[in-house]
């Protein structure tokens, strides 16, 4: 019989050893991150070539995702022990630097959480038109490629940052009612809202300038316009989509297995594992495997959305709706 819920499998000194988060840990997930991002500046200086820039920016666009990913860990409080360092740390080198604000997310994300699956859920828009067909999928795949899909969404950022959107992490977002807002008012909220990714961004540049490649800056930016909006797309089709819309927390997230490649580009800290990470929001990344395992152990996870790979995920998603709603329930 499949459990309603985690405590049904797991007992409370479990739990506790299970969403206890490590700085070392915390530590090393940040310095790899940034040691990929310098290792893909590296390789592109030391060989510049056709080849070696489409390798920089296919492990750059994952390294925004990573970024993004342990944004994601701050905003539940689980990269580091401390909440001070926990939140400095996601804010100040996961965030901003990809253009992101920790705790604006964090507000939108636990209602997410709150109501997965829901009418409520924030982050509903991302999976809602899935199942579609392949040629959509392609079409989708294109325009992130050619960095139209991240066009639209620096525009949308910048529309958020300067106080005409509402901030959301999903799609529709909604208008804010700018009348009557002043000059001062206008330049206070460009100020608050962009100087983090402005400044981080500048001292990215700089340290590049510095080392005597400024030009390699350009593959942040277009690995963000392009590999970015790639693997960001198939992360949220890979949890949410054409999964089952019910409260069942078993039946409304999907954990996709992922190799190597699959680590490197859509799946950075274990973010593959997310149906864990809905059971238990405050388990930090590295030990989402153990608790895989250990719920597959228990027999938790038998009648729970786990894909084989991110090609079987692909594959659900672009199958009839009909066979989609089978597959699902």
């Amino acid at each position: 019989m499949t459990p309603s819920k985690i405590t049904e499998v797991l007992a409370p000194e479990e739990i506790k050893a299970f969403t206890t988060p490590s700085d070392l840990h915390g530590a090393l997930a940040v310095a790899t991150t940034w040691g990929l991002i310098a290792g893909s500046f590296m390789l592109v200086a030391a060989y510049p070539a056709v080849w070696s820039v489409l390798v920089a920016l296919f492990i750059l666009g994952g390294r925004h995702l990573g970024l993004a990913i342990l944004m994601h860990e701050a905003s539940h409080r689980s990269l580091f022990r401390s909440r001070r360092l926990n939140d400095w740390v996601g804010e100040w080198l996961c965030a901003a630097p990809s253009w992101s604000h920790l705790k604006l997310y964090r507000k939108h994300h636990m209602a997410h959480h709150a109501h997965t699956g829901t009418e409520r859920d924030t982050d509903l828009g991302l999976v809602r038109p899935f199942p579609i067909t392949r040629a959509s999928l392609l079409r989708k795949f294109a325009r992130d490629l050619a960095g139209i899909s991240g066009l639209k969404r620096v525009f949308a950022l910048l529309l958020m940052d300067l106080g005409v959107l509402e901030y959301t992490a999903s799609v529709g977002a909604k208008r804010i009612d700018t009348r009557g807002r002043s000059i001062g008012q206008w330049l206070r909220i460009a100020a608050q809202n962009l100087s983090p990714t402005l400044l981080t961004n500048g001292l990215l540049f700089g340290l590049l300038w510095a080392v005597g490649h400024p030009e390699l800056y350009a593959l942040w930016v277009i690995s963000y316009l392009t590999t970015f909006s790639l693997f960001v797309r198939i992360r949220a089709m890979a949890e949410h989509a054409c999964t089952r819309e019910v409260s069942d927390p078993f039946g409304n997230t999907r954990t996709t297995l992922a190799g190597p490649l699959a680590r490197l580009s859509v799946a950075p800290h274990r973010v593959n594992f997310h149906l864990e990470h809905h059971l238990l929001m405050t388990v930090p990344h590295f030990r989402l495997p153990a608790l895989h395992r250990t719920l597959q152990a228990r027999g938790a996870l038998e009648h729970a959305a786990v894909a084989e790979n991110y090609t079987e995920v692909l594959r659900i998603v672009t199958q009839p709706r009909q066979d989609a709603a089978t597959a699902a329930a």
